[in-house]
């Protein structure tokens, strides 16, 4: 399997995890947030975060799944590197808001670890294409 294969792989997998979160947080608020790792969750009018979470994910998965299909490979790469602050941003909710840290770290600091991984393999096949291009063209992705 080629480089560029386990990339597309991990970027597939990079926006199908926070879309699946979003959704879950939109269609079942009840029951999503058992994995997150802050107790208690929001009552009442505070429930209101299920959907900016659910929302905010939402839109993390879609931006990258349209920049893969329009083929802006580089981009992405881009995109990717800055949606890694989401699940840190995350991980520093749950550590400060009585969550513990096993769950912050094998929940929110492993995503991370994967969306950067993801982000630093996109934008370093960038480098290698232009590298390989023939002087005064551009690739297109």
């Amino acid at each position: 399997m080629s480089k560029q294969r386990i990339t597309t792989a991990l970027v597939i997998l990079t926006a199908a995890a926070p879309l699946f979160f979003g959704l879950n947080f939109l269609l079942n608020p009840h029951g999503a947030p058992d994995g997150f790792g802050i107790e208690p969750w929001p009552q009442g009018n505070a429930q209101g975060y299920f959907v900016v979470k659910g929302v905010r994910d939402l839109a993390v998965g879609a931006t990258a799944l349209i920049l893969l299909a329009l083929g802006q490979r580089r981009a992405l790469g881009w995109v990717i590197l800055v949606d890694a602050t989401v699940p840190l941003g995350d991980a520093l909710a749950v550590v400060t808001h009585g969550g513990t840290l096993t769950t912050a770290l094998t929940v929110h600091v492993s995503a991370a670890c994967v969306v950067l991984l993801t982000a630093g393999m996109l934008l370093a096949e960038g480098r290698t294409r232009a590298a390989h291009s023939p002087a005064g063209q551009t690739l297109s992705a």
